[in-house]
């Protein structure tokens, strides 16, 4: 996996499980209340751009602190929020989330590249949305499948929503209490409705937003055991594993939603589905299901149980939750993937 420029801020190790899990949760155990395409908000104003030139990158663990759900100072402060994966789908962000925008508007990130390099469950949800720096230097590695995720150059595409302060709070929660996320501000270029090529130099007067990003940490050793308090459970290639059929169509649902431009929905549509092509991958994920579902389903339902109001779990758990996960990809890795 490549590194990942800190810009003078530092991950919160082993934490990312948690957050993980939340994206599981989405896409396979909830159900979105929200079918349709209910964006037609107008964008946000001129001068909440303007305002938000001088804003920078917040604690996300602060924001739980000092900001309450329903905290009706918090509902007068907005924050402009960077969606590009499953957010961009009202079926998560308005239906499972509950998030209600007060505008939004299509941007262009240049600064950032959209990657899948979000470990989930293997056999199942293999891989989740991320975003990394375009400065970032990639892995040196010789590749016999091009799975597509790669084809894209002109930076990333994605929505800014108008949030309240406590809707924004919410949005962190919903991201496993911000475990292992960081809060970063990023300038975005306005993309006109009805645009259909991105143009990959903008000129027009870029704003800022907030979005959370999972920094990439280097790769643990070839059969190195699970760490108990390493760092983000983390894979070789970020460009190898492939998302599943269930994952990308709420990222192209929300991208059929939102009018993104054609060709970055024709990058999306051509990205290689996860499928299973043997009997014997068949078979492996029957035994992998038997062998670890019953302890995950445990952690979403604990998780949930030691949870505050805040979507807040105790140290203990995340540490738990990262042995669990940690050791779920080591026994992929160096078991199942080896017979199965």
């Amino acid at each position: 996996m490549s590194t990942t420029p800190s810009n003078g801020m530092e991950g919160r190790p082993g934490q990312n499980a948690l957050a993980m899990m939340d994206e599981v949760w989405d896409v396979e155990v909830s159900e979105g209340k929200i079918q349709t395409s209910e964006f037609a908000i107008s964008s946000p104003s001129k001068q909440r751009r303007l305002q938000s030139l001088r804003e920078t990158p917040f604690d996300t663990t602060h924001i739980l602190e000092e900001v309450g759900f329903d905290d009706s100072a918090s509902a007068k402060s907005t924050v402009l929020y960077l969606a590009y994966g499953s957010n961009l789908s009202a079926e998560t962000f308005k239906g499972r989330r509950q998030i209600k925008p007060i505008s939004q508007v299509n941007v262009l990130v240049p600064e950032l590249e959209l990657t899948f390099d979000l470990p989930g469950i293997p056999y199942n949800e293999p891989c989740f949305a991320n975003t990394r720096y375009r400065s970032a230097p990639g892995p040196s590695i010789s590749r016999t499948n091009d799975y597509h995720k790669d084809r894209w150059h002109k930076g990333l595409v994605g929505v800014v929503y108008e949030v309240t302060k406590a809707d924004y709070a919410k949005i962190i929660a919903s991201e496993g209490g911000g475990a292992g996320y960081q809060d970063i501000v990023v300038d975005c270029y306005e993309i006109a409705q009805g645009t259909k090529v991105v143009d990959p130099n903008p000129v027009t007067t870029p704003f800022k937003a907030h979005t959370l990003f999972a920094p990439a940490l280097p790769p643990s050793e070839p059969g190195s055991p699970p760490p108990a308090n390493g760092g983000r459970i983390s894979r070789p290639d970020p460009s190898y594993a492939q998302p599943s059929a269930r994952y990308l169509k709420l990222i192209t649902n929300g991208a059929d939603e939102h009018s993104l431009p054609d060709d970055y929905k024709d990058f999306l549509y051509a990205l290689r589905l996860y499928t299973i092509t043997s009997v014997r991958q068949k078979l492996g994920k029957v035994v992998f299901t038997a062998t670890w579902m019953p302890i995950i389903l445990g952690l979403f339902g604990l998780s949930k149980l030691v949870s505050d109001d805040k979507g807040r779990v105790p140290k203990w758990m995340v540490t738990v939750t990262n042995i669990v996960f940690t050791s779920v990809w080591f026994s992929y890795d160096h078991g199942f993937k080896q017979v199965f």
